[in-house]
C-alpha cells in the first residue's frame, strides 16, 4: 500500500504558469494520447517536454519498471499532465514511489484552459480599460469600465460568470456584451451574457452574414457610438479577417478584434462564401488608410496573442507596429501574396462559427472542448 511518502505533490496550473513566466526550468510529463497533444499543449520556452502515454505506466506499474520510462537524465521535479488531472495523478505517485522527484498539474489541461487573468491597461478621466488574456489559446477580451457601468469586448462563453463576477468586483453592472466579429476560435460569450442582463451587439455586417436571431442583438456600423457610462465607445470598421471585423476606440486605445495583432496581422480565409483574395485586399486597405486617421501613440489592444505564459499586458503603440511589422512596408500585391498563404484553421472552425451565427447549439462542455487549442486567426507579420 502507498503511503503518504508515496504520493506526489498538486501542482495548480496558476503556479505552473508563474514558474514558465519567470523562465524557470520545467520537465513536463504528458500522458495524454499523441492525438491530444498535437492538437494543443502547454508551451513554454523554458520547458523540456516529454510524452509517455499512459497505458506505458498501467504496464510498468506491473513490471515496477516505472522510472525506466523517463530518460536517465530526465531534469526533476516532473510535471506529469493529463486530461483532467487523474491518470496523470497515477502517474505522479508512482514515478515518486520509484524514487523520482514529481508533481501532478492539478485538474490537468482542462485546467490549464479555465486560467483566465484580468489586467489594467488603460485609464484617463473618462473609462478604465482591463484586458482579459486566456494563456492556453491567447484569446484575449477587455472590459471598459466606467461610472458604474461595465462593456465586454470579445467575452468567451466559458467565462461568462466570471464577468458578471468582476463587474460586482469593480463596483459596476455589466451593461454590453459586444463581438468584434463572428468568431471562427472560441464560442461567444455575448448571448451568454444577454440570458444575465446584458445588451448584447454585433456589427451589423457581422449579422448580414446569417446570425439566426439577428434580431435580438443592437447592431453598430462604422462609426456608431456605444455609451458606458460617460465614456465612448466608438465602431471603427476594419474588414478584411471578416467583412464584419470591427474595432472599437476608447479613449486613445483601439480594440483591434481580429485585424491587427502585435506579431502580424489578421488571415483572410475564415469566412464562408467569401474570396480570401478579396478579403485580404480589404485587410490592406484596413492598413493602409482606415488605419490612418489613429497616431502612432494610439493602444493597440488586439484580439489574440500567441498561446503562452508570458505575463502582464499584450498591446503595442501603433507606431511601434508600423516600424516592426513588415506587413507596413508591402505593396498590395505582395500583402495579398503572404496573407492568403496560412496555415491549418482554428480547431473546429466550421462549428465554432455555425454556433456563434446561432445555427446550431451546444452545451457549456462541448463548447468548452470544442474551443481548446491555439487560436490559428494570424497570417504572420
Amino acid at each position: 500500500m502507498a503511503t503518504d511518502t508515496d504520493r506526489a505533490g498538486s501542482l495548480t496550473p496558476a503556479t505552473l504558469r508563474r514558474r514558465l513566466a519567470d523562465g524557470d526550468p520545467v520537465t513536463i510529463l504528458d500522458v495524454r494520447d499523441r492525438t491530444e497533444i498535437e492538437r494543443w499543449r502547454i508551451e513554454a520556452p523554458s520547458i523540456t517536454y516529454h510524452h509517455v502515454p499512459y497505458v506505458k505506466f498501467v504496464a510498468a506499474g506491473v513490471t515496477g519498471d516505472v522510472a525506466d520510462l523517463l530518460p536517465a537524465d530526465v531534469q526533476e521535479p516532473v510535471v506529469a499532465v493529463c486530461p483532467r488531472g487523474e491518470a496523470s495523478a497515477e502517474v505522479a505517485d508512482q514515478l515518486v514511489a520509484a524514487g523520482v522527484d514529481a508533481e501532478n498539474l492539478a485538474g490537468g489541461m482542462e485546467a490549464w484552459a479555465r486560467l483566465y487573468d484580468r489586467i489594467e491597461i488603460a485609464a484617463d478621466a473618462d473609462a478604465t480599460v482591463y484586458q482579459y488574456r486566456r494563456p492556453a489559446s491567447g484569446c484575449l477580451g477587455y472590459a471598459v469600465v466606467a461610472d458604474g457601468e461595465m462593456a465586454v469586448i470579445d467575452p468567451l462563453r466559458a467565462f461568462a460568470d466570471r464577468y458578471v463576477d468582476d463587474a460586482a468586483e469593480l463596483g459596476a453592472t455589466l451593461t454590453d456584451a459586444v463581438d468584434t466579429h463572428v468568431h471562427a476560435d472560441h464560442v461567444s460569450g455575448v448571448r451568454a451574457l444577454a440570458a444575465r442582463g446584458a445588451t448584447p451587439v454585433l456589427p451589423a455586417r457581422a449579422v448580414e452574414r446569417g446570425v439566426a436571431d439577428g434580431a435580438d442583438f443592437r447592431t453598430v456600423r462604422d462609426g456608431d457610438e456605444l455609451a458606458v457610462g460617460d465614456a465612448t465607445l466608438r465602431t471603427v470598421a476594419l474588414p478584411g479577417h471578416t467583412t464584419g471585423m470591427t474595432g472599437f476606440a476608447v479613449g486613445d486605445t483601439l480594440l483591434t478584434g481580429d485585424s491587427l495583432f502585435l506579431d502580424g496581422v489578421a488571415r483572410p480565409d475564415l469566412e464562408e462564401d467569401a474570396d480570401p483574395e478579396a478579403q485580404a485586399r480589404d485587410l490592406y486597405t484596413t492598413l493602409t488608410e482606415r488605419l490612418r486617421e489613429f497616431s502612432d501613440d494610439t493602444l493597440i489592444a488586439p484580439g489574440h496573442t500567441d498561446a503562452g505564459v508570458e505575463e502582464g499586458t499584450a498591446v503595442a503603440r501603433l507606431g511601434d507596429l508600423r516600424d516592426r511589422l513588415s506587413v507596413f512596408g508591402m505593396d498590395d500585391e505582395a500583402f495579398v501574396e503572404h496573407v492568403t498563404h496560412v496555415g491549418a484553421e482554428p480547431a473546429n472552425a466550421d462549428r465554432i462559427v455555425a454556433i456563434n451565427l446561432g445555427n446550431e447549439s451546444v452545451d457549456d462542455d462541448e463548447a468548452f472542448e470544442l474551443e481548446l487549442g491555439p487560436n490559428n486567426c494570424a497570417a504572420g507579420g
